[in-house]
């Protein structure tokens, strides 16, 4: 009898790398011409939640796309990214907060068990917290199992971490 195979599929951001991306962010901000006296500024709040603030909605846009680059550069996927809506903020500025997918919420990963399930492969998927295990005996149905998540759009950023033999 072959040994269980597993894959856990997770929705993880690397905290540093937002940070150093933030880093670089705020610094070409401050030297760019059209921002220089715009107030505008990133911060990142509880390693959760990025407060970008601007003088005016353009100035916030060019700011989210400078951010966004050097998250890409910096390989965080803008998948993983939730805007909220644009606000107005003292002194006739405006602010927006971008929150970070942590985990995949339960909607979600009731999807991913729903779409296993529906595939037929000889894999069991279950939700454990804020991840989903996929489970099978066969190493070649597990690949099977990933290639298929990967060609799903469930609109959140995947990772297929700890794949073990038990």
């Amino acid at each position: 009898m072959a040994a269980d195979q597993s894959f856990d599929v997770v929705c993880k951001v690397d905290i540093q790398e937002v940070r150093n991306a933030i880093d670089q962010a705020v610094k070409e901000v401050r030297t760019r011409f059209d921002l220089k006296d715009s107030k505008s500024e990133i911060r990142l709040e509880d390693g959760q939640t990025l407060q970008l603030a601007s003088s005016d909605e353009y100035k916030l846009k060019a700011v989210i796309e400078i951010l966004q680059q050097k998250f890409v550069k910096r390989g965080v996927p803008l998948k993983s990214l939730q805007y909220g809506k644009v606000e107005a903020a003292f002194g006739s500025t405006v602010r927006q907060e971008i929150k970070l997918q942590q985990g995949i919420p339960i909607e979600k990963a009731k999807e991913i068990v729903k779409l296993v399930k529906e595939s037929k492969k000889k894999v069991q998927a279950s939700i454990q917290g804020d991840s989903v295990r996929v489970s099978g005996k066969d190493r070649d149905t597990l690949q099977e199992t990933i290639a298929l998540l990967k060609g799903h759009d469930f609109g959140i950023d995947m990772q297929f971490t700890n794949y073990r033999s038990n």
